[in-house]
């Protein structure tokens, strides 16, 4: 069984996204979703590595919402954990250490994705 700290937020996620996609007049809302969807498919960079891409640049942007997601993305993906440290390594670098809490809540995350 997952862990209630995955399960919660994809519960969340989905609840929320069911309703900002059924809003009237969300065109642009729906576009940017699309966006995001075609962005992290397989082009000249593979799937693991734009969502690496993308969870590195949420943990320096500080999205938690968005590291969670991509990390649920790079644990479907079969990414190690090895390489999930080494990129937290690079996020902190680029970051500061103001990306230390949410290295730790990703590693929290990752966790409960493992278990």
């Amino acid at each position: 069984m997952k862990n209630k700290l995955v399960e919660a937020y994809n519960a969340y996620r989905e609840r929320m996204n069911e309703k900002i996609m059924a809003a009237p007049n969300n065109k642009i809302i729906k576009r940017i979703y699309s966006l995001d969807t075609l962005t992290y498919q397989a082009g000249a960079l593979d799937e693991r590595t734009k969502e690496l891409l993308g969870l590195v640049a949420s943990m320096v942007l500080k999205c938690d919402d968005c590291i969670y997601y991509h990390l649920q993305q790079c644990h479907k993906l079969g990414v190690s954990t090895e390489e999930i440290m080494e990129v937290f390594g690079v996020a902190n670098l680029v970051g500061g250490t103001i990306v230390v809490p949410h290295t730790r809540r990703a590693l929290e995350f990752w966790e409960a994705l493992s278990e």
